[in-house]
């Protein structure tokens, strides 16, 4: 039997707030849409841009994590799974849908947007970033906050 693999690694922006919900259990559930665009010469040379609208599903403290810190138009880069889903709908109509369940999500801050988060966890407005990009990975629950991260 051959092996799978079912990973999907994506970046791009949101495009709505994140949506937080709980689960009768008590468990967090977060869900929200990126927008992954790809850009494309056509034989005659004109440029195209195709972009692809993706449901994000995050669940535990991840997906705290992402209604608290995201809004509209936070780039992240999403590390996961596909799922695939089918319900009917009250009038009987049968619908399903492909979704990325999130292992992992990366806050991506441009320079234009990038507040550094100082020590203390406050956020500093006149600070000058290290770097035209950071990332801060939701994984990394053992190491201290540095000036990078976001303490929890």
């Amino acid at each position: 039997m051959a092996a799978s693999l079912n990973k999907v690694l994506l970046i791009g922006n949101l495009t709505r707030d994140p949506e937080l919900r709980y689960i009768p259990s008590g468990t967090a559930v977060s869900t929200f849409d990126i927008a992954v665009n790809r850009v494309y010469a056509l034989q005659s040379g004109e440029k195209k841009e195709e972009t692809s609208f993706i449901r994000i599903v995050v669940w535990a403290r991840r997906a705290e994590v992402c209604a608290e810190y995201l809004t509209k138009g936070s780039p992240v880069l999403v590390e996961g799974r596909l799922r695939s889903r089918s319900w009917e709908t009250q009038d009987g109509q049968k619908r399903s849908t492909i979704e990325v369940v999130a292992n992992n999500v990366q806050f991506l801050r441009s320079s234009k947007e990038k507040r550094p988060i100082s020590s203390s966890g406050a956020r500093t407005l006149n600070s000058t970033p290290k770097e035209s990009v950071k990332s801060i990975d939701l994984d990394d629950t053992t190491s201290e906050a540095s000036s990078e991260e976001i303490p929890f």
